[in-house]
């Protein structure tokens, strides 16, 4: 063995060290990441670079030399050696080997690319949702075939992709499921218009059209689209403050097309500009809360039908809504409405009893519905019921959809109520369609893209306000009937709306005596699955404050309005967003035993302070005015404390380094700026010394913008490992 070299060792030695350390040295461990990295990215020269490409081809030959062992490391970085162990060579300063590249890793940090403003990501986001092929579109519109244009096609219409591996069998399941899916949607659209204040047909039309549009755009393969109970609900309570239905019906019906092209304009521009996040202003927690207050007063507007009620009360807060029914029962009126309703309501839950326990049986809970309007209606018919009280639904205008653009009202006196309802509207059908959608795509492991879906749905509410529709969104009990019934795909809806057409051309006569109690019936029985109370119980058992935004939605539903509801859960979401950001908490950080990692000391007791050096985390994705000085105090008052390991020799040794780890921050602003300044010079007038660790891209981009870097002498690393490493005197080390 040679005498081991003494002093420092230029860099040029350090890399033949590596290559051929093998040939004299019983073992070298050597990084296996320059390999496969180029050249200009590792080495100076194009001969070191060959010499390692022949150092890969020697592995087999030194395995066979007896104690010899080669073997790849971590992915580090080639010029910092460390992978090379110690005992390989003990001679060598690991520190003076690992100098350099710690500079150029501290350099990486510090001279990174500038990050993209925002106009460059909103124009990005643009070109990702409205251009499939991302930036690629633009060159690939240059080029004249047309095969080059499939993908744009592709991803605009994925129903593209679906033709080419569509099958007959596949067909045939579709086929059933919107067969079944047409029986549950036909009488269930019908009451949810009524609910909406509409007349019957504007329900059936809301079932055709949409549901194809969505077929042809739409990226779900499960979700059935049409009319749903909440925004009926929605509809009817807030645009009845504008214009009473019974009074002008024409007036109230424009400012609902009007209120559905506005939902489809917002549910758009979200997808398209990835405005996605802005529904989930509206948390789990509170959608829960808001559903069964919503499934409440939807419950309570059906006495109406159900009891078979002339007068009653526009108000949806159930002290009215009692109050009205109270009045009424003093008011002749036919129990054979309350007997018909009753009846069928029974029959239908009890089916659908049957088909939870049976799941062959699954269509019958679909077909209940309709086999009871069929039923009632001849009940009805025969009976001559309505000339004793039985209210019935009367003339149902049939035919295809009509169009509506000229009732839109653009410039009418109520535009900015209506835009409003309609933003409203746009979120809360949002909201149940993604997570309609999700659900189900994870039941059969696919993927679903959420700024697409809104791009399909809004896109759909858009011709659908056109076409005299109102607002259609993903039904969580059709889609179920969908799923049960075996669909494989969004030809179900095709399906199911085509067959919805050819009852609206054919078979709306026969609607003439179906019984309004029974159209009550039939929505009072989807109620039960919107309220879940093994839901909220959990919430209420993992996070109380979660639990707060859902009573808080379901009571503001179920006293005030659906508007009052839904303001409160947002406000108290806020509120919890706001009381975390305002106190997100710094935790110190120990070296775990045996690895490079620091973690909270809180929570590993196990993890190891080094003496002197105080490493601080900030528990926050965001350091902004709302949490800034929190912030700098509570690193103020972890750094007066005195730092050490634990143990009797190192315990109780004064800071005199802080590590400020800001790996969890994602972004910055000037007044999380200015309390890092001040915090900075605190440190420095009590003798401690402030480092910087990880900082992501637009963190180091507005530091070095402030200048900060430069006060801070450029102690900035890439890992906090390093920071220690390199700030950590002699002095310190020694104590």
């Amino acid at each position: 063995m040679p005498e081991p070299y003494e002093g420092e060792v230029p860099k040029i030695c350090r890399y033949l060290l590596c290559i051929f350390g093998p040939w004299s040295l019983p073992s070298v461990a050597v990084d296996c990441e320059f390999l496969a990295t180029p050249i200009s990215q590792r080495l100076p020269t194009n001969g070191i670079w060959t010499s390692l490409q022949i150092l890969g081809f020697l592995q087999p030959f030194l395995e066979k030399k007896e104690g010899t062992s080669f073997s790849f490391g971590s992915p580090k970085h080639f010029k910092t050696m460390s992978s090379v162990s110690v005992e390989t060579f003990p001679a060598v300063n690991m520190l003076d080997l690992e100098g350099s590249g710690q500079v150029e890793r501290t350099n990486w940090v510090l001279n990174a690319p500038k990050p993209p403003g925002i106009c460059s990501e909103i124009v990005s986001a643009i070109r990702e949702n409205v251009f499939p092929c991302g930036n690629r579109f633009f060159s690939v519109c240059k080029e004249p075939r047309l095969r080059n244009v499939m993908p744009f096609l592709e991803g605009v219409f994925p129903i593209i992709l679906l033709c080419k591996n569509y099958k007959i069998s596949k067909f045939k399941r579709d086929l059933m499921a919107g067969l079944t899916l047409a029986s549950l949607c036909i009488p269930q659209s019908i009451g949810y218009a009524t609910l909406a204040k509409l007349d019957p047909q504007y329900g059936l039309y809301t079932s055709v059209v949409p549901p194809l549009i969505y077929a042809l755009v739409g990226t779900s393969r499960d979700i059935a689209i049409g009319p749903v109970a909440v925004v009926s609900l929605l509809i009817s309570s807030m645009l009845q403050k504008i214009q009473d239905p019974l009074v002008d019906p024409t007036y109230y019906r424009k400012l609902v097309f009007t209120a559905t092209l506005f939902a489809g304009v917002f549910q758009a521009a979200f997808g398209l500009l990835r405005l996605g996040f802005l529904v989930d202003f509206l948390s789990h927690a509170a959608i829960v809360g808001f559903m069964a207050g919503a499934a409440v007063m939807i419950g309570l507007q059906q006495l109406k039908g159900l009891l078979g009620i002339t007068n009653f009360t526009n108000k949806t807060d159930i002290v009215s809504v009692l109050e009205s029914v109270w009045k009424s029962l003093h008011h002749p009126w036919s129990p054979f409405n309350f007997i018909i309703g009753c009846s069928f309501l029974s029959f239908i839950l009890i089916t659908r009893f049957v088909g939870r326990r049976n799941k062959r049986l699954f269509w019958l809970p679909a077909m209940a519905p309709l086999i009871s309007v069929i039923l009632s209606t001849l009940i009805v018919y025969l009976t001559r019921a309505d000339g004793h009280g039985v209210k019935i639904v009367k003339h149902v205008k049939g035919g295809l959809n009509p169009s509506s653009v000229d009732q839109l009202l653009l410039n009418g006196p109520h535009l900015g109520e209506v835009a409003k309802i309609g933003l409203v509207i746009a979120v809360v059908a949002l909201t149940e369609a993604v997570a309609v959608g999700r659900s189900f795509a994870a039941i059969k492991g696919y993927h679903l893209d959420g700024n697409k879906e809104m791009t399909a749905i809004g896109l759909m509410n858009i011709v659908g306000s056109l076409t005299s529709c109102y607002a259609a969104t993903g039904s969580f009990s059709r889609t179920a009937v969908n799923f049960s019934a075996g669909c494989e795909t969004v030809v179900s809806n095709i399906v199911m709306a085509i067959t919805v057409f050819i009852s609206l051309q054919c078979f709306t006569r026969l609607l003439y005596f179906t019984p309004i109690a029974i159209l009550a019936s039939i929505i009072l029985s989807a109620l039960p699955g919107l309220i879940d109370l093994s839901e909220a119980r959990n919430i209420w058992k993992i996070d109380k404050l979660d639990f707060l935004a859902c009573a808080g939605a379901f009571l503001g539903v179920l006293f005030g309005s659906v508007e009052i509801g839904l303001m409160v859960a947002v406000l108290v979401s806020f509120a919890k967003i706001l009381l975390i950001s305002i106190q997100p908490g710094a935790e110190a950080l120990g070296l775990i035993p045996g690895t490079d990692m620091y973690y909270s000391v809180e929570q590993y007791p196990m993890a190891r302070q080094t003496p002197g050096v105080l490493i601080i985390r900030v528990k926050s994705a965001l350091l902004c005015f709302a949490n800034a000085n929190s912030v700098r105090e509570r690193i103020a008052k972890f750094a007066s404390q005195k730092v050490g390991t634990g143990d009797k020799e190192n315990a109780g040794v004064r800071t005199q380094l802080v590590v400020l780890d800001m790996s969890s921050l994602l972004n910055i602003d000037t007044s999380g700026i200015t309390s890092l300044k001040e915090l900075q010079k605190e440190l420095a007038s009590q003798g401690i010394e402030l480092a910087i660790a990880n900082p992501r891209w637009q963190v180091i981009d507005k530091l070095k913008l402030a200048n900060f870097i430069g006060e801070v002498d450029s102690r900035v690393f890439l890992t906090v490992r390093e920071a220690v490493d390199a700030c950590i005197t002699p002095k310190m080390a020694a104590v």
